[in-house]
């Protein structure tokens, strides 16, 4: 059997006996079938010389895991990832970020990457390269004569080419994807703007099973939606129902229904849109007053960057704006909770609110919706009401799919969800269920490997040719940020 290799921007195995994510569970039971490796940062941030990589064994599986210096934190992570790439792929120009020492940082930490892993692998690995911090990681390998299959898999969207167009350099790091055998996204529009932009603006050919010819190199693009382990969290939120932060929360509520949202605080994820359209609902349903209590809890992200505490200070002002319009001595409509919670605690309180609300403006696939649903009391479960720009909605669209821009929709489809129908409820649980329990996330990571191993075409040393000689000695060393449009 051959070796799996997973390159990720942070190494997050599941501890045993931890309640892990289901993505952390899948990808660390490829590995122990495999014997295989995991490498990334280690969220190290150090001052000076980076230390020697880290390995460490244990349960059949190595980790290799290395180091940041403060300089490349700053312009790989801070700078090119989060403020060029994260803005861009989320369909939010007006946060765009570019600099040339941003995108040499993170041109620069790739090739380090690379450098690193080369010599670790073995002829017959698999390696499966996640996220858009790690596009040209690929490439990197490739130009050091790594001829094993490579496959990507971006977590995030894929925007569209009239977006993908405004970034300085945007041909050069789309053709870094072409180092892959096999480029994976979240959903077929995903797959769709990738596809034209291949075509439109790379010059390429495609088929309609993804198959593309572009830069020189044959890869297949292809959708494989993320899942969740379904009956593991199903079984947790079960377990948790009864649990003391579960039956605090009930109290607390004094038999009203809950309305809960979980995000991480993000600009993604549209949280003044989801406050605006709860105010919305208090002014246009004063008949379902007292009747629910809604809860956001926003764990603290990225609290170094000021667009974040700038948001942080406006969802404070929001909650506290509504309260102070609609609460009552006995009943605050909204609970703005800026901290974390855990993943088991989570789980129970997913099964005790009658309302899910998932309203992001822009993501990838978004794990909450289909947590919410998983967690749910068969007999008596709550609703989803889910933005129609999370990947999720592809799937799940017994949801209340809604736009997030549109509050009084949001409002209205809130409306619905508090007044539904026990029958009703049940037959949209099912169906979304169903859903879930066909695509988990070991679904996810088994199609994927089977998709890459099964190749399109030559082996992937062709590939290795194909990059090593379409990427001139003097282009290797143009930074994104410079090589024009």
């Amino acid at each position: 059997m051959a070796r799996v290799v997973i390159v990720s921007n942070r190494v997050s195995l599941p501890k045993r006996g931890a309640k892990a994510g289901g993505l952390a569970v899948a990808l660390g039971e490829a590995l122990e079938r495999s014997g295989g490796l995991w490498f990334g940062w280690s969220g190290e941030v150090v001052d000076g010389a980076v230390p020697p990589p880290r390995t460490t064994t244990a349960r059949g599986l190595t980790t290799v895991t290395v180091a940041l210096n403060r300089q490349d934190y700053e312009e790989y992570y801070n700078g090119y990832s989060n403020s060029t790439l994260w803005p861009l792929f989320h369909y939010r120009l007006g946060l765009l970020e570019v600099s040339r020492r941003n995108t040499e940082g993170y041109l620069r930490v790739n090739a380090s990457f690379a450098a690193a892993l080369a010599p670790l692998l073995r002829p017959d690995d698999i390696v499966w390269v996640h996220d858009y911090h790690l596009i040209p990681l690929g490439e990197e390998l490739r130009r050091r004569g790594v001829g094993n299959r490579i496959g990507f898999f971006l977590h995030t969207p894929f925007p569209v080419p009239e977006l993908l167009v405004a970034l300085p350099g945007h041909r050069r790091l789309v053709r870094a994807l072409t180092a892959y055998d096999l480029v994976g996204f979240q959903t077929t529009g995903d797959v769709k703007a990738f596809l034209g932009y291949m075509v439109g603006e790379g010059g390429g050919e495609a088929d309609a099973q993804g198959r593309v010819r572009a830069y020189g190199c044959r890869i297949r693009a292809a959708a494989f939606p993320v899942g969740i382990d379904t009956a593991a969290f199903a079984a947790l939120a079960a377990a948790m129902a009864d649990g003391p932060e579960s039956r605090r929360l009930k109290a607390s509520l004094r038999g009203r229904r809950l309305v809960l949202g979980v995000e991480r605080l993000d600009y993604s994820k549209g949280l003044p849109q989801r406050f605006e359209a709860v105010e919305r609902l208090l002014e246009a349903h004063p008949d379902l007053a007292r009747q629910w209590e809604f809860m956001q809890i926003a764990a603290p992200s990225r609290e170094d960057v000021a667009r974040y505490r700038s948001l942080r200070r406006a969802l404070e002002a929001a909650a506290g704006r509504i309260n102070g319009r609609f609460a009552e001595f006995d009943w605050p409509p909204v609970r703005y909770i800026n901290k974390g919670v855990d993943r088991a605690t989570l789980a129970g309180f997913y099964r005790a609110a009658c309302v899910g609300l998932v309203t992001p403006l822009r993501d990838g696939m978004n794990l909450v919706a289909k947590e919410y649903v998983a967690a749910q009391d068969p007999d008596d479960p709550g609703v989803l009401v889910l933005s129609r720009f999370a990947g999720a909605a592809c799937e799940l669209d017994a949801a209340l799919v809604v736009n997030p821009y549109d509050a009084d929709e949001v409002a209205d489809a809130l409306a619905d969800a508090l007044t539904m129908a026990r029958e009703e409820r049940i037959e949209r649980w099912r169906a979304m269920m169903a859903v879930l329990e066909a695509n988990t996330a070991a679904t996810w990571r088994d199609s994927f490997l089977a998709a890459l191993a099964e190749g399109y075409g030559p082996a992937a040393r062709t590939n290795a040719a194909s990059v090593s000689a379409s990427v001139s000695s003097s282009e290797r060393g143009i930074p994104l940020g410079a090589a024009g449009p």
